[in-house]
Formats: structure tokens, sequence, C-alpha cells
């Protein structure tokens, strides 16, 4: 599932009339769905990273576990 954003402005083409308000809002629209893309992104990275991090750290601890003795709860 693959989501794109398009990075087209949404303006309503009335002229120069207001242009510069509904471009102010069109990059404020923009700046809105990029940060909501990132968050995303990150929410998902931070997931599935979390765990294999706190293992890694762990195998490259001073006293050198083995995986067993890592995942062990004992």
């Amino acid at each position: 599932m693959e989501s794109t954003i398009s990075l087209k402005t949404k303006g309503k083409g009335k002229g120069s009339k207001g242009a510069s308000s509904s471009d102010d809002k069109s990059k404020f629209d923009i700046v809105k769905e990029w940060s909501n893309w990132s968050l995303k992104k990150a929410k998902v990275a931070t997931h599935y990273g979390f765990i294999p991090l706190i293992i890694i750290i762990g195998m490259n601890s001073d006293p050198k576990p083995n995986l067993f003795q890592l995942l062990s709860p004992v």
C-alpha cells in the first residue's frame, strides 16, 4: 500500500484577486500533508525498529550474552 502525495497547488483560478491568500492556504496544506506523511512513516519505523534496537544494544553490552539469554525472561 503506497500512498502518494501531490505537490500541485489547489488554486481555484479566479484571477489575481485573492491569489495570495489561496496560495498561502495551499502552501499550508502542502506542509500539513508532508508533516502527516512524515509522522506516519516515523511511527512505523519506531514501531518496527524499537525491539531490534534493544536487542542490538543488549548484544553489544559488556558481558556478551547469547540471543537465548537475552530474550529469556529469567
